[in-house]
Parts: C-alpha cells; sequence; structure tokens
C-alpha cells in the first residue's frame, strides 16, 4: 500500500444506484483518496461515473478482474447485486486490496463466511456498507450503551417497515439476484443496529415468518410507481423472532408493502435492566431517577446553531472517512465482518423458518 502522505487508490466494481447515492460522493469528499477506475457490466455506467468525477487518467472497465489486476489500487467498493458480492470481494482480498463491501454481506451465510475467511487469510480489510451505524442518534445511542446507562439489554425491537414503497428498479425484485425483499435489503440494516447496540452476537435459535401476499396485486400504490407482479419473486413483508445465548430476545420486523400506519426504517428499540431507548420519534431515552419514570431526548444538534452545527458531515461520509482512516492507521474498521456474519446468518435463518415452519436452532 502508498505511504501516508500518497492518497489511496480506489477502485469501484458497481457503478449503478448505492455506488452513485452514497459511495462515489462519499469519497469525492475526503482528502485521502482518490478513485482511479470504475468497472460495470454495462460499460456506460461506468464511463458516466469517470467522467462525473472529471478524474484524469481513470480507467473503466466491463470485467472486474481486469481492475483487480491494478496493482496501484489500494481499495475496492463492491457496489453490485448482492449474489456476486462474495466472489468479488473474496477475489478483491486475495488481490490484496482493502474491500468495503455493500450491505447485505452476501446472499447466503456460506458466502458470508467465505468473506470472512479470505479476509483472515490475506491480512487485507474487510468492511460491509451499513451507514446507519454512523448517524448522529446511533453513535449517540452507541456511546449510552457501551457506558451501561441501558444495563443488561434482555429484549430488543429491530424495525424496518414501509406501507408501500417497493423499489421497482435494478434487479430488487429478483430473488435469484438479490436472496430475498425486504428482510435483506432493509431489514439487514435495522438487525445490524440492534445487534450492534446490545454488543451481543451470539444468536441461539430463530423462528420467522415470511410472506407473499400483496406482490401480485397490480393497483399498488407504491411510492415509486406499480410494480410488476410477474417480476416480484422475492417477499414483501418477513418477520423474526431471535432468542441469543443469554436468553435475550430480538423481535424483527421488515416490509416493503405492508398495510400499516406504524411505518420506519433502520431503528432500534431497546429494554435493559437500568432504562430503555428508541428511535420510533427521534431518540428517546428512557428509566426511572429518583423513584420517578423519566423520558429525555437528547439534543443532537450543536445547540440549534446552524453555522456551528458539527453534525454537518453526513452518515455516508463519516462511515466513508472512518473506513479509509482504518486502513491508513490499520486498525479494525467500525463495521467488522465477523458481525455482518451474525447478520446474515440470522437473516438465512428467517428465511429458512419461513419455508419450513420450524425453528433454526444454531450451534
Amino acid at each position: 500500500m502508498s505511504g501516508k502522505a500518497e492518497k489511496l487508490k480506489v477502485g469501484i466494481i458497481g457503478c449503478g444506484g448505492i455506488a452513485n447515492a452514497k459511495h462515489m460522493p462519499a469519497l469525492a469528499k475526503l482528502d485521502t483518496v482518490e478513485m482511479v477506475a470504475f468497472c460495470d457490466v454495462v460499460e456506460s455506467r461506468a464511463k458516466e461515473a469517470a467522467q462525473k468525477y472529471r478524474i484524469a487518467g481513470a480507467k473503466v472497465y466491463t470485467d472486474y478482474k481486469l481492475l483487480l489486476a491494478d496493482k496501484s489500487i489500494d481499495v475496492v467498493h463492491v457496489c453490485t447485486p448482492n449474489k456476486s458480492h462474495a466472489d468479488i470481494s473474496v477475489d478483491a482480498l486475495e488481490a490484496g486490496k482493502h474491500v468495503m463491501c455493500e450491505k447485505p454481506m452476501a446472499k447466503t451465510a456460506a458466502d458470508a463466511r467465505r468473506m470472512v475467511e479470505a479476509a483472515k487469510r490475506t491480512g487485507n480489510k474487510l468492511t460491509i456498507g451499513y451507514q446507519n451505524r454512523f448517524r448522529t442518534d446511533s453513535t449517540y445511542l452507541h456511546a449510552a450503551c457501551e457506558n451501561d446507562e441501558l444495563g443488561d439489554i434482555y429484549f430488543a425491537k429491530a424495525h424496518a417497515i414501509r406501507r408501500r414503497a417497493v423499489p421497482t428498479w435494478g434487479v430488487f425484485l429478483n430473488e435469484e439476484e438479490q436472496g430475498g425483499g425486504p428482510l435483506i435489503d432493509i431489514g439487514t440494516h435495522a438487525l445490524d443496529l440492534t445487534l450492534w447496540m446490545m454488543n451481543n452476537y451470539k444468536p441461539k435459535a430463530v423462528m420467522g415468518s415470511v410472506f407473499h401476499k400483496l406482490g401480485d396485486q397490480k393497483d399498488t400504490g407504491n411510492t415509486w410507481g406499480d410494480w410488476d407482479p410477474e417480476k416480484y419473486t422475492v417477499e414483501d413483508s418477513a418477520f423474526g423472532f431471535i432468542t441469543m445465548e443469554n436468553g435475550a430476545t430480538i423481535v424483527l420486523e421488515s416490509s416493503w408493502a405492508l398495510n400499516t400506519l406504524q411505518t420506519g426504517e433502520a431503528k432500534t428499540t431497546l429494554c435493559g435492566t437500568k432504562g430503555g431507548a428508541d428511535m420510533q420519534e427521534g431518540l428517546r431515552l428512557n428509566g426511572v431517577k429518583y423513584g420517578k419514570q423519566y423520558t429525555t431526548m437528547p439534543s443532537l444538534n450543536a445547540a440549534g446553531v446552524d453555522f456551528y452545527d458539527g453534525s454537518t458531515e453526513g452518515a455516508d461520509v463519516k462511515e466513508a472517512r472512518l473506513w479509509i482512516e482504518s486502513i491508513l492507521n490499520d486498525t479494525e474498521p467500525i463495521v467488522k465482518p465477523e458481525e455482518a456474519l451474525v447478520v446474515t446468518e440470522i437473516l438465512e435463518a428467517i428465511y429458512e423458518s419461513g419455508k419450513t415452519g420450524k425453528a433454526v436452532y444454531f450451534k
């Protein structure tokens, strides 16, 4: 890897929605990196990315293995459909690159384990794109949990509920490419947040319910336009009941389409022996002091002074900055691959339980 005085060279594999919405704009704001290569199976998308960021001499590829062959590239961001996450990430790690892979870690737990093993084998860094950890409310709550303000967190809910907001573009509705629908797409964020707050990565058993109830409807009322029932091969909602080795219990709820008014995603509710917290109406902490119940909502900006607000760095930029700093400083990334693996294992167990009607037990 290049010395600290030089910028890390980054290659982008997959120049579609998530690369354009999060990864490339965030990296462009860092003075510690430069994007030097862009790869997409649709060559025009890779060319457009190179032109958009006006990078002189940027290379464009349609075959990611040619990008990985460039020894000058230090870091790769994998922004492709879920099915290819593992193969590309493993190849990149073995080619000597540090890897940021977009969530979810992989389509299957077996693939996710391959990624963890490759990172350990090669000594290169691997992280997963769970940017919701870097929100101001998330970092505040995590600090409270680390400081034992909630005590032993023994019950939690992971929320990822949309009423009618099914993504109708790309391959989101394709089970073969993605491995599932809302559970693996947005449920993964809520579960990651919840496990991170609890600092509990030892599941014992999972029961799941997976529903295909609304995908065949045509007059959908969907936020992003009607979906095509013929192409809707994933679930429209899924729910999990997760028990951990220490007895703690998590309820995971996810939907793209559900007839409910109680919506919200990438949120968690935590109940501990000393206090509780939720993100339903902003961050709220609750408990008992001096014999009385209390609820408090921390102010998460600089006292409302706009020009002195220290929270202007968005979660996407903070995620990218801290990831790059972990490489430069040779420290562990905030999102560890072993943690993301547990998320994938639990999601897979919910899908399996939903098919069989039986609990899935972890060894």
